[in-house]
């Protein structure tokens, strides 16, 4: 468990008479699995946590076993409910201070069982960026952080892979997002949920105007439907076999996109389907080269060969003179 998802467990308990443990997995955005070794590493630790079932059940603290928060500041508690950020995300919001200043209060107070364990923070280490990722430019989270604290509207500049030049764009701010390591700015544009790149925001200019955001929408649910929306649709389906030793590594690069057919499997290949949102996405496939057949459809098929064609005049031998 990361210290700071210890503290927004202990934070939920001790507001609550009980909570069931959906309820503090959805809080906490991790499955039960987690959410019950969470609860059986508190037990372990010595925590009095107590678990009842039925309608009125759930799980809950003994009265005065909790944190002591009262050497807290409200910044620091305010930092350190945010849950799932890394060492180098906290410090990209400039929230590192206040988080390692909370937490030495907190575990300043020796555990009754487990003083023979290393501290977590000594053991486990998160880095949630990918691997091999270049320096990101444009604008840092911690600049932007104040005016959507402040729920100011936004004038941004914003390179899209899609247009010749950044394009400037009024737009409404739930709140900054990260995945994978890649922080987004999550906002409203013309009532049109948008996830905007954070690192192609070449400029930005607050407004003096509050935001216009959408009734009943939160930064998490704008969010969860953006990432469902760009999973789940699509405008091509491609049919393909993909080698048996190739399988896992195309798993790992089209992620749910990719639904494999179990029961055309054969001894050399997997038959799957891959979504794409637009037919020029499938250049995807090109660095499997011959590892992947596509069957269908036709237009994907013509597109890959039309890439693979200009691919191998662009590197065919120059004429000897």
């Amino acid at each position: 468990m990361t210290p700071d998802r210890f503290f927004s467990l202990m934070l939920l308990l001790e507001s609550r008479d009980a909570v069931t443990t959906q309820e503090l997995a959805s809080a906490l955005g991790v499955s039960l699995r987690t959410i019950t070794r969470d609860l059986n590493w508190l037990r372990d630790a010595g925590l009095p946590v107590t678990a009842q079932r039925g309608r009125l059940g759930g799980v809950s603290l003994l009265p005065g076993s909790g944190l002591d928060l009262t050497r807290l500041t409200p910044g620091e508690r305010d930092h350190l409910s945010l849950t799932g950020l890394d060492e180098k995300q906290r410090a990209e919001l400039d929230a590192s201070a206040e988080s390692r200043r909370a937490l030495s209060k907190i575990v300043a107070a020796p555990s009754r069982r487990g003083h023979e364990l290393l501290p977590l923070t000594d053991v486990v280490h998160v880095d949630s960026r990918p691997w091999l990722r270049t320096r990101a430019c444009g604008t840092t989270p911690a600049s932007l952080l104040g005016p959507v604290r402040r729920g100011r509207r936004l004038r941004i500049e914003y390179d899209s892979p899609r247009a010749s030049r950044p394009r400037e764009r009024v737009v409404d701010p739930y709140g900054l997002f990260a995945k994978a390591g890649i922080w987004y700015l999550v906002a409203d544009r013309a009532q049109v949920p948008r996830m905007y790149r954070l690192e192609r925001i070449t400029a930005w200019k607050e407004v003096d105007q509050p935001r216009r955001i959408r009734a009943n929408q939160t930064l998490a649910t704008v969010a969860a439907a953006l990432i469902d929306q760009w999973e789940h649709q699509h405008a091509i389906e491609v049919s393909a076999t993909i080698d048996q030793t190739q399988i896992e590594r195309a798993r790992r690069v089209f992620g749910q996109r990719l639904v494999r057919d179990d029961h055309e499997d054969s001894a050399t290949g997997h038959k799957v389907t891959i979504r794409f949102p637009h037919l020029e996405d499938v250049r995807a496939l090109l660095p499997f080269g011959s590892a992947i057949t596509v069957h269908g459809p036709t237009e994907a098929r013509a597109h890959l060969r039309a890439l693979a064609t200009d691919l191998a005049h662009h590197y065919a031998p120059s004429p000897t003179p």
